[in-house]
Parts: C-alpha cells; structure tokens; sequence
C-alpha cells in the first residue's frame, strides 16, 4: 500500500517518517519524497495513529486524489530545482514538464495546484527556484552566472530582477549579508 505524505521536501524528511513508522511497528517497503510504501495495508485504527504521529512532526497524510497530484507536482519541481535531478529535458520548460510526467493538461494542473495551495504554480516555481539561488550564493562557490545557466535563467539579469522581486534584494546584497533569511522547503 502507498500513503502519500504532504511536506515531505527532503531526505532529513525520508529519514523521519520512515523512523517514526518502524518505532510504531509499521513495515516500511520503501520511502520517497511525498510517498511512502507500506508492506502490509495498516488497519483504520492504525491509519489514524500513522496520521498522527506524521502531524507530530508536520507531516501530514493525504486522502484526496488531487492533493495527491498537487502533492506529486510538488515533488517532481523539487526535485527538479532543488536536486537538479535532471528529469527535465534541455529545451522542456516547466509547463511542458508537468504535462509529460502528470499526464494532465498543464492548464488543469495550474487550476488545481492554485486552489490547493494558494499560489500559482508559477510562483511556486520561481520560489523554488530563489531558494536554491540563495542556497548557492550563501555557498559563495558558484558565480551568478553559473547559477542563472545551472538554474536555467535567460540571462543573469533576469535572474537578478527576478531575486530582487522576491527577496527585496539584489544578489549581490543577499551573498553580503551573512545573516540571510532562507526558507524551508515546505513554507514555500
């Protein structure tokens, strides 16, 4: 049986949920980002103890076939941006991306990924994506240049506006100021 987990963005993540499982006896199969594979389907009462415990260390399951979707878009673009995992194809953009790994409209994935979470999937997106810029610029090994080519940008400038549109702050600024504010994954 697979459950499907909501904030899982992170394989500090895998290591919790699947710790907190095998502490209530449950045998785990096999643990991803959003998901986990259970051996044995657990019993209602012990579904609802897993729901619990999960939402102690906030995580939470998923009941509902589109939060599952959302949930799994969240998974594939963190993956992509975060990990670079390089599922996405040179000349495939994000949109088409989806498209090919849902297997839904993309129009239909920006409707519901809007109403589940709150925020267009473009801005989810482009949150990811100055997230892992800060990551980089805290790092200080990679020019701006190379994160704008690593990250897909059209050009340093368009990554520069579009960091100084989100952060309020210009790259440069933000690898200055040793007590720069990162998000975590799952507040994006």
């Amino acid at each position: 049986m697979i459950l499907t987990v909501r904030n899982m963005v992170c394989d500090r993540c895998k290591r919790v949920v699947q710790d907190e499982l095998e502490r209530m006896g449950v045998v785990v199969k096999r643990v991803d980002l959003g998901e986990v594979e259970l051996v044995t389907p657990p019993s209602a009462h012990l579904l609802d103890a897993i729901r619990h415990r999960l939402q102690q260390n906030g995580f939470d399951l998923i009941d509902n076939k589109k939060q599952s979707l959302v949930e799994h878009i969240k998974v594939l673009l963190i993956n992509e941006i975060q990990y670079l995992k390089a599922e996405r194809l040179p000349t495939e953009n994000y949109s088409t991306f989806l498209e090919r790994k849902v297997g839904y409209e993309y129009s239909y994935l920006s409707g519901l990924f809007s109403t589940s979470e709150g925020q267009t999937l473009e801005k989810y997106i482009i949150a990811l994506k100055i997230e892992k810029v800060k990551e980089w610029l805290q790092y200080a090994e990679l020019t701006l240049s190379e994160i704008a080519w690593r990250l897909s940008y059209s050009s340093v400038q368009h990554l520069s506006n579009q960091f100084r549109q989100v952060t309020g702050q210009t790259p440069g600024q933000f690898r200055k100021d040793a007590h720069a504010n990162r998000r975590s994954l799952d507040a994006i």
